[in-house]
């Protein structure tokens, strides 16, 4: 299609018949989920690499795949997209922490489940990680103002776990569930940013870190006899006595 395409209305160069409106490429509404899908991953890609206040809205549309001006279409800026980042990946999260507790009655079991979906996470998906543990603490809109109803609903799940538990007699009935929820999240967010910001993540074995964090938390908020009913852990793990003991703490900053 050249300018005299465009020309007045019965004109020699005219292509298009009298009343006929111009044909005009219409982007359906799967191109524009399939385009911003590409935008919101090549921004997790590049937050990760160059880290949030380094990389540029160029670098993201030229991995995307897409012009600079398209990436405004859909975010108002690196911030907003920085953002929408974590509201769309945490909601996954608990959609696939509701499905891997599915088939598990054992409230303690339950627990375990939550951190060790929390640390599959992490190893599976190491620069959304990075992106979600440190990138996302550049931002003074997510520090001062923004309210992450996300991360709510994500802990939501924890404290809705102790009152499982609780109910069934598994957990005392003086944790509380609030303040249980953030002391757990707490262990588990930090130990993911050690993962994240070791240089030598092979010797960092997440699933370890899990059994370790949750034991710990069941022998403060498990009541007398639940964790070893009949000489035995219900979720199927050895006595206190048979644990190895942790390394020291020389040995751990050895492997840092």
């Amino acid at each position: 299609m050249n300018e005299s395409s465009f020309s007045g209305a019965g004109g020699a160069g005219t292509r298009f018949r009298r009343g006929r409106p111009p044909v005009v490429p219409v982007t359906t509404d799967q191109q524009r989920v399939e385009k911003r899908s590409r935008i919101v991953e090549a921004a997790v890609q590049i937050f990760a690499e160059k880290g949030f206040r380094q990389a540029r809205v160029s670098d993201i549309a030229r991995r995307a795949g897409v012009a600079d001006g398209t990436i405004y279409l859909y975010f108002k800026n690196k911030e907003d997209l920085l953002l929408v980042i974590f509201e769309e990946k945490m909601e996954v999260l608990v959609d696939e922490l509701r499905q891997a507790l599915q088939g598990i009655s054992d409230p303690l079991q339950r627990l375990r489940v939550y951190a060790e979906n929390h640390f599959h996470a992490v190893q599976e998906h190491p620069a959304l990680a990075q992106v979600l543990q440190v990138e996302l603490r550049q931002s003074h809109r997510f520090i001062r103002e923004y309210r992450p109803e996300k991360l709510w609903d994500y802990l939501g799940v924890f404290a809705e776990l102790v009152r499982e538990g609780q109910a069934a007699g598994a957990i005392r009935d003086d944790v509380d569930p609030f303040l249980a929820q953030w002391a757990f999240f707490g262990a588990l967010d930090e130990i993911s940013i050690q993962w994240v910001l070791a240089r030598k993540r092979g010797r960092f074995n997440l699933d370890q870190a899990a059994a370790q964090v949750v034991d710990m938390f069941l022998h403060g908020m498990a009541t007398p006899g639940s964790l070893h009913p009949a000489g035995g852990d219900p979720a199927g793990h050895p006595d206190t006595q048979d644990h190895p003991s942790p390394s020291d703490p020389s040995e751990a900053r050895r492997h840092q």
